[in-house]
């Protein structure tokens, strides 16, 4: 396995909620990057946001790893969640507070703190 792949992989089974998207929370790049984390804002989530864009290896090995075409990818608790439509879709119905609480415990909004981390 590859040091990305191995970096990847433990982002997305160690931090509770990780959002890989292009750009970072200061400056998302794309809309659909926007959207996902204004939906898991907005539901109060701990989020760790990667920005995808320095390296396009990154993009490659999250793809083959989650099988998920597409950026943002969302993870809460090493569960692929889905993109921007699925979390806005969650978020709208009241399930994306329901998975986060399941997930992270009934406390989970106590530790919003969101944070950058890079991989390379």
């Amino acid at each position: 396995m590859s040091e990305l792949r191995e970096q990847i992989q433990g982002v997305i089974e160690n931090e509770p909620v990780a959002l890989f998207m292009k750009g970072t929370p200061q400056f998302a790049m794309c809309g659909n990057s926007e959207r996902a984390l204004r939906a898991l804002r907005e539901a109060g989530a701990p989020v760790t946001a990667v920005d995808i864009l320095p390296d396009p290896a990154i993009r490659q090995e999250l793809t083959s790893l989650s099988g998920w075409p597409t950026i943002p990818q969302v993870f809460v608790k090493g569960e692929l969640i889905g993109g921007a439509d699925i979390v806005e879709e969650l978020a709208a119905t009241g399930e994306l507070e329901q998975k986060l609480a399941t997930a992270l415990g009934p406390d989970y909004r106590e530790s919003r703190a969101e944070h950058v981390v890079g991989v390379a």
